[in-house]
């Protein structure tokens, strides 16, 4: 039920910290709260954690880099929380893998609808293999993969170059291997948004990724094409 998620608050301020976490409470969610970023990770690793509320400024560690480790190692949507309004600040957050992001000051009630939002559109994805996240390393067909390490290494141990993007596809993939993927989910998988009419941004960064991982990219064995449908990964992915 999405009424019983469990929400991370974490703000260096603890009046916001208080504020919030007793609103989400009053409407049915489970809360903890944390004043840093090593307080959230010492959350995260109860495996509970359904969504993360992020403030961006923080001392120490700020939100950004918090976001990029959690990116690194799991598929927990995160919402920010900034002061700074400029376009550019909601386009990087954006693009590290937030889902969405609100400007203080805030109403509680708006950043409510935008929880249940994330939840709604989170909990439509098909669901991740989790032996696949969970392992340092697997094998797909040629390749060998370090998730944690974000390393993707072809034949003879060749190192391969990914940018990000690339990188977040094919590990949204392989994590859903078999399953079809539409742009719509791989957009919402691997960058924390929808797609317009005219946005091909998924078809352009998997056309670069089969340039750089299969061996007839023009007739790929990897990352299959579903007309209509969208994309999914055709390989067994195997733990070393």
């Amino acid at each position: 039920m999405q009424h019983s998620a469990h929400i991370a608050i974490v703000d260096d301020h603890k009046d916001i910290r208080d504020l919030v976490g007793q609103y989400l409470q009053q409407h049915g969610y489970k809360v903890s709260m944390a004043e840093s970023g090593a307080a959230l990770r010492k959350i995260l690793e109860s495996g509970d954690i359904d969504l993360v509320v992020l403030d961006i400024m923080m001392p120490h560690e700020d939100g950004l880099t918090v976001c990029r480790q959690i990116r690194s190692a799991t598929e927990v949507p995160v919402i920010f929380l900034t002061a700074m309004a400029e376009d550019t600040d909601r386009i990087i957050g954006l693009e590290i893998g937030a889902d969405d992001y609100l400007v203080k000051p805030f109403n509680p009630r708006e950043l409510l609808a935008r929880i249940r939002a994330v939840l709604r559109r989170v909990n439509s994805l098909p669901a991740q293999h989790k032996s696949a996240a969970s392992d340092k390393t697997v094998r797909v067909g040629h390749l060998r993969l370090n998730i944690a390490r974000q390393e993707l290494l072809g034949e003879e141990g060749v190192g391969i170059s990914l940018s990000t993007a690339e990188f977040r596809l094919l590990k949204v993939l392989v994590e859903r291997r078999g399953t079809v993927l539409s742009r719509d989910q791989l957009l919402s998988l691997t960058a924390g948004r929808t797609a317009d009419v005219f946005d091909r941004s998924i078809d352009n960064q998997v056309s670069r990724l089969r340039k750089k991982i299969e061996h007839d990219p023009k007739n790929p064995s990897i990352i299959k094409t579903h007309w209509g449908g969208g994309y999914s990964l055709c390989m067994d992915v195997d733990p070393e």
